[in-house]
């Protein structure tokens, strides 16, 4: 199969596609340093139609507050790259969407921008599920392989994905 990304991604989203096709579920995605990546991924799948509702790309952190409804406090506080941000985003896709799942991603792809405190490498992702009390919404930071910036991109795409799964 030709497909415009590397096989990891395409065979993972092709697994996302079709396990939410099974359980009849609809994805949306608010991504930051990855840029659409996840959404294109996605879409390279015959099908995809029936499981993507939408991607918000909110890479600013206006876009994050005017797309996403993310609080400004919560970017002057924790910051971009925050567990408290990934979840504001998960959120407010789901609210502003309508999918069953929603799944962020906010992080430092480098090769600048990284801080003692958060590395190039620094990804944190939340997953919001429509119906789940908003406590219970997964939220996670991730260390990863901060070698470049496609390195970090690819890496954050698949869990990303991984998370989209039923």
């Amino acid at each position: 199969m030709d497909h415009l990304l590397p096989d990891d991604i395409a065979e993972l989203a092709a697994r996302v596609i079709e396990g939410n096709i099974a359980a009849g579920r609809t994805v949306a995605l608010a991504e930051s340093c990855t840029g659409g990546l996840v959404a294109a991924a996605l879409t390279e799948i015959a099908g995809s139609s029936a499981v993507l509702d939408r991607g918000f790309v909110t890479y600013s952190n206006e876009a994050k507050q005017e797309l996403l409804g993310v609080n400004p406090d919560i970017i002057d506080t924790f910051g971009a790259v925050s567990i408290a941000c990934a979840w504001a985003m998960a959120q407010g896709a789901l609210k502003r969407s309508g999918a069953d799942v929603a799944v962020a991603i906010s992080g430092i792809a480098g090769p600048g921008g990284g801080s003692p405190q958060k590395p190039v490498g620094t990804v944190v992702f939340a997953r919001a599920i429509r119906g789940q009390d908003e406590e219970e919404a997964l939220a996670e930071e991730r260390l990863l392989d901060g070698s470049s910036r496609s390195t970090v991109r690819h890496q954050a795409a698949l869990v990303a994905l991984e998370l989209l799964l039923p």
